[in-house]
């Protein structure tokens, strides 16, 4: 598998795992199905649009290439009713929800830094595209649900993205680029589960 191919797996797996989130989320707050559709869409694709307008690569990246909504739709679909079967009042499904957010933060991160090295920029630049990318989505996701971003609370989460962007170029430099990825996937992942297993539900 050469890393053209794993990486357009990871973003696959990152707008599935974002639109999951956005799923569970427009049944938390009783929308409906086209709801949770629109919704996950706007949740996936957020991100990666801002940063492909930020960095002038247009069209932006899921106009020209369908696998994108053909990922996010199904995914928004099924999350949807697998959602709906979830006991509510127990807080389950916000756990789900802050897992799967977890994932879509780490992975949207890493792509967006590498989108950014492709596009020439500095390191520092790199750094924040990455975390626009990792949290615009979540941001739109849950502005749309009228719920305060976790970006603009006290856990964390903006500072993991760009500290795991950081890692990432960090670990270019003595390192290829699979396992530098895996290893900054692997500790934004566990800092932002650590942060969570730390607070309580709302």
């Amino acid at each position: 598998m050469t890393l053209e191919y794993l990486s357009l797996g990871l973003m696959v797996l990152a707008t599935a795992v974002m639109a999951a989130s956005a799923a569970i989320q427009a049944v938390r707050h009783e929308l409906d199905l086209f709801g949770a559709t629109v919704l996950a869409i706007a949740a996936a694709l957020g991100g990666g649009t801002v940063r492909d307008m930020l960095l002038g690569r247009l069209p932006v990246f899921w106009i020209n290439d369908l696998t994108f909504i053909v990922t996010t739709v199904p995914v928004a679909i099924a999350g949807y009713f697998v959602a709906t079967r979830m006991a509510a009042g127990n807080g389950r499904r916000l756990a789900w929800l802050m897992r799967l957010d977890a994932m879509g933060l780490a992975l949207f991160t890493l792509m967006g830094v590498r989108v950014a090295q492709q596009a020439d920029t500095s390191a520092i630049i790199a750094v924040i595209i990455g975390c626009i990318t990792g949290t615009v989505g979540g941001m739109i996701r849950d502005l749309l649900c009228n719920v305060t971003p976790l970006v603009l609370k006290q856990d964390l989460y903006a500072t993991i993205s760009l500290a795991g962007g950081a890692l990432y170029l960090l670990l270019l430099e003595v390192a290829p680029e699979g396992p530098a990825a895996a290893i900054s996937f692997a500790a934004m992942l566990g800092v932002r589960l650590l942060v969570l297993a730390r607070q309580r539900p709302d």
